[in-house]
């Protein structure tokens, strides 16, 4: 199960860091929900994911994958959580931190929700 988890979180970085919103997309279940991070509201259909998505089309923005975590709810579920950062500006990195749930849905893995927030500084 380690595997698939790596292979989704994998996937998620490279659509991301190839600004392609489409590809992004897909990784998500119809009936995902995603709480973005730098986003008041909600995206709780494909539609929406895909919206919110928009903004990294030629934006050159990327992602650097932290330290990560994952552990199976069973047959069919996976919980990851962890750290990136978003470059969104040479050298200044936005430090954020995740969670998605993926479940097996038919042949594919998929993500059912995905959180991200900013990561607080240590106190």
């Amino acid at each position: 199960m380690a595997r698939i988890a790596d292979d989704v979180v994998q996937q998620w970085v490279s659509a991301f860091n190839a600004n392609d919103a489409a590809a992004l997309a897909k990784l998500y279940a119809k009936d995902a929900i995603l709480l973005p991070t730098l986003n008041p509201v909600m995206a709780d259909d494909a539609e929406a994911i895909h919206g919110y998505f928009d903004w990294v089309l030629g934006s050159k923005f990327k992602v650097s994958l932290g330290e990560y975590k994952a552990i199976p709810m069973g047959d069919d579920a996976i919980i990851i959580t962890g750290f990136y950062d978003f470059i969104v500006k040479p050298d200044t990195p936005l430090p954020a931190r995740f969670s998605f749930i993926i479940m097996k849905r038919g042949n594919e893995w998929l993500i059912i929700h995905h959180h991200s927030s900013r990561k607080p500084e240590p106190p």
